[in-house]
């Protein structure tokens, strides 16, 4: 059964065992779909309502249309769960293999770095869908429906929440791959990611706390 299609109790439970997947990538993948979704929520809370049909054509449409790439990200997100263990369980078989000759020592390197790089780019997707999702979190605050600027908050704590663990699974990958470029260019990538994703998150939260205020 795939991780997506558990119950919350049960999910919680698989990551609360001895075993390390799911782990840190999934959870932080889940985080993000969920930040995703509350933005989604929000967005339900609006769109049927007068408000909405009184705001400019052009906003309206751009809401709307924010709305459904939400979607898409969130269906992104829920699938990067399951991809993300399975690319941690590929790095495991890969350190398993046959080390006795040299033969073997050369394809056991070369599975070790493949399953390194899918365990890093399957981190970067979920950090990508959760920074496209954040980056829309001002303008859901902006124009959705006031009652919900709560959950905009969360919303936005979550997608941060994902990026940041996504970016930390590939940090952690890193040192696994020997093309000393490709490093450089994840990390440098990774900084500015982060950056970028508190600056936004921050704004976010200070305009919410200071409308609740």
């Amino acid at each position: 059964m795939k991780l997506i299609d558990l119950s919350v109790r049960d999910f919680v439970y698989e990551v609360d065992s001895a075993s390390p997947a799911p782990g840190g990538g999934s959870v932080s993948s889940v985080a993000a779909s969920l930040g995703s979704g509350l933005l989604r929520m929000i967005g339900h809370l609006t769109i049927p309502k007068k408000k909405f049909n009184k705001l400019d054509e052009d906003v309206q449409k751009a809401f709307i249309n924010t709305h459904e790439r939400l979607k898409t990200l969130e269906n992104k997100l829920l699938d990067l769960v399951d991809r993300d263990t399975d690319a941690f369980n590929d790095i495991m078989h890969a350190f398993k293999m046959p080390k006795e000759t040299d033969a073997e020592k050369k394809k056991r390197a070369k599975a070790i770095e493949q399953a390194t790089l899918k365990a890093i780019e399957v981190p970067e997707g979920i950090a990508e869908a959760a920074f496209e999702a954040l980056k829309h979190c001002d303008f859901i605050r902006q124009y959705g429906n006031k009652n919900a600027l709560s959950d905009v908050g969360v919303g936005a704590l979550m997608l941060y929440a994902g990026l940041e663990g996504a970016c930390l699974n590939i940090k952690i990958n890193l040192s696994g791959l020997s093309d000393k470029d490709l490093v450089k260019a994840y990390e440098d990538k990774v900084t500015v990611m982060l950056a970028d994703a508190k600056t936004i998150k921050d704004h976010v939260l200070e305009n919410i706390h200071e409308s609740l205020s």
